[in-house]
């Protein structure tokens, strides 16, 4: 485990594979830490510079205040990039991450050499269900909204299983400040302009049965970069680097092969 001092808040960062190899740089979810990876990392192919990070407000890393903006996000995630001497990397991004993603290319080319865009969109949901969630979290607390959550999370089998309370509390422990503020972030984004700009490789990856980044909307979002590949993991839901890290794995196993010589 790292911390690395950016100009206005330290993030928690995490570094496995061969430091000298191709970068490869993981960002989770809403309401998650770096711990969505876990399970894919050991499946991943050797040589590779494995990076993973908790996003401002999440896991160890600090949590200003919010508002936070899809800018302040990228602005820290370039600044982390920058400081480890990152260039080039594949990208990948799940959900909010996978918005980082998006506007990381476009502001950063030189930072991103291919993206992997998983079960995320340009635009996710309407600013008025935002807003609603924000409201609900700040009179009621993250425990509130948990149960909802879940369900767009996670297929039915998972959700009966044992696993669940680990990212039940996963979620309940979040900051709400860092929740809230990462909730303002996206209900004030749409990447569907700078996105369409993109022209880099890209795999989309989505679960089945998401229920908060539906198939056909990842998939609309990866057809606006041209030469872009799309992939759907059955029977999984809005992380499936949790439910189905095989699967996953071996979907950017086989991307990577194709854009490198790992």
């Amino acid at each position: 485990m790292h911390m690395a001092t950016l100009k206005n808040l330290q993030l928690h960062w995490q570094q496995n594979g061969d430091p000298n190899g191709q970068p490869v740089v993981f960002a989770n979810s809403l309401g998650t830490d770096l711990r969505i990876w876990d399970s894919v990392i050991p499946l991943m192919p050797k040589g590779l510079r494995l990076i993973r990070f908790d996003k401002r407000g999440h896991g160890l890393s600090d949590c200003p205040p919010a508002p936070y903006t899809m800018e302040k996000l990228v602005d820290d995630t370039a600044q982390l990039l920058d400081q480890l001497g990152v260039t080039s990397c594949i990208f990948v991004g799940l959900s909010i991450g996978g918005m980082i993603a998006q506007s990381l290319a476009a502001r950063r080319p030189d930072l991103v050499g291919a993206l992997v865009l998983s079960n995320t969109a340009a635009k996710m949901g309407d600013p008025v269900l935002w807003r609603e969630r924000i409201a609900a979290v700040q009179a009621d607390g993250l425990e509130a909204i948990a149960g909802s959550v879940l369900d767009r999370w996670f297929a039915n089998d998972f959700r009966v299983s044992d696993q669940i309370a680990i990212w039940e509390n996963m979620l309940s422990r979040t900051p709400v400040q860092g929740y809230i503020g990462c909730c303002q972030a996206i209900a004030g984004c749409d990447l569907t302009q700078t996105t369409t700009d993109l022209r880099l490789p890209t795999l989309g990856i989505a679960g089945s049965v998401d229920m908060a980044s539906k198939p056909e909307q990842v998939k609309a979002t990866v057809a606006l970069i041209p030469g872009s590949r799309f992939e759907v993991i059955s029977g999984a839901g809005h992380l499936p680097c949790v439910e189905a890290p095989e699967q996953y794995a071996a979907l950017l196993a086989g991307f990577i092969k194709e854009i490198s010589d790992v």
